[in-house]
């Protein structure tokens, strides 16, 4: 992306997205815990048990789930993809992330990001919506716009976080 440092560029070379593994969950599920305890960008119970983070992270096909793994081979950030509805809506793309909170800034959140539009495109959705971004979280937003996302509609106070109350939840979507 035009704008990106030299630093932001060898990050996204050095970032390789491939299709999450079994395996994988060992390195995914203490920061994706981490994340839904903080209660701060995620709008999963802050108690979810491993088992149900687990079913909701690996769907059954059409989902799709990846990691994003750094140039050691470890894994860092994840992503879900799918169908956001069924039937007549879906044709529209829906995806959650995360980072490891150790790994962020590093270009994982891009990466995954890009890889899933791309993904969403060649499977021929029309579309991608977000449904839950957390407005407090300004570097995803901005992300998110980066990559041709737009803020279609803020709900007002959908989203209760753990150090600044309710706040806005945006949905944001792109045409693809």
């Amino acid at each position: 992306m035009g704008g990106d440092s030299p630093d932001d560029r060898r990050s996204l070379r050095a970032m390789r997205i491939r299709d999450a593994h079994p395996d994988d969950w060992a390195a995914i599920w203490p920061f994706m815990h981490d994340i839904a305890a903080a209660g701060e960008t995620f709008s999963w119970d802050r108690d979810i048990d491993e088992q149900r983070a687990r079913q909701r992270w690996f769907p059954a096909p059409p989902g799709r789930t990846v990691v994003a793994v750094d140039e050691s081979g470890a894994v860092v950030g994840t992503a879900v993809s799918g169908p956001n509805h069924e039937g007549p809506a879906a044709h529209v793309a829906t995806a959650s992330f995360m980072v490891d909170p150790q790994h962020s800034g590093r270009g994982a959140g891009r990466a995954l990001g890009s890889h899933v539009l791309d993904q969403a495109r060649a499977d021929g959705f029309r579309a991608m919506q977000f449904n839950a971004v957390v407005e407090t979280n300004v570097r995803a937003v901005a992300l998110w716009r980066a990559l041709g996302m737009e803020i279609a509609a803020t709900l007002p106070e959908a989203f209760h976080h753990s150090t600044h109350g309710y706040v806005g939840l945006h949905v944001m979507y792109q045409l693809l």
